[in-house]
């Protein structure tokens, strides 16, 4: 099926690769059905994308590649709400807000969105310890691999 995007125009998806959050996102409650599309092979980047809604889209990072040390930990809950058996089936994400500039970027590391790749679930979660990681880390004082 063909869906039209935020920021790559029209696109095929198959049905498979989409993602439910049962929970929506933060303040987008009822968008439930995504996709990630990839930006560019060469960015640790990618586009989640309302299937239903072409104005709802964000570029997500994979923040690792930022900040080399960032680490939480998922409930017991949000374990059984992603369905999440093996830690290997887990991608995390942060949703990045673009800039003028990509080095001005923000990534949120305090809300990030966690998917389980092999039951196709996401969620936006938010860290209780709220004072580890901030709700605009810029880019440009990466500590992680990418450049």
């Amino acid at each position: 099926m063909k869906i039209a995007t935020k920021f790559l125009g029209e696109v095929e998806i198959v049905e498979q690769d989409i993602l439910t959050f049962e929970y929506g996102l933060l303040g987008l409650k009822d968008e439930k059905k995504f996709v990630l599309l990839p930006i560019d092979a060469n960015l640790p980047l990618a586009l989640l994308q309302s299937i239903e809604h072409v104005e709802i889209g964000f570029v997500l990072a994979y923040p690792f590649a930022f900040k080399k040390d960032y680490s939480f930990d998922i409930s017991d809950e949000e374990r059984e709400q992603l369905h999440i058996e093996r830690e290997e089936d887990v991608l995390t994400y942060s949703i990045v807000t673009m800039k003028e500039t990509f080095q001005d970027s923000t990534l949120n590391l305090l809300a990030p969105i966690i998917v389980n790749v092999n039951k196709k679930r996401g969620k936006q979660i938010v860290l209780q310890d709220n004072k580890s990681y901030p709700l605009r880390y810029q880019i440009g004082i990466s500590e992680g691999s990418a450049k």
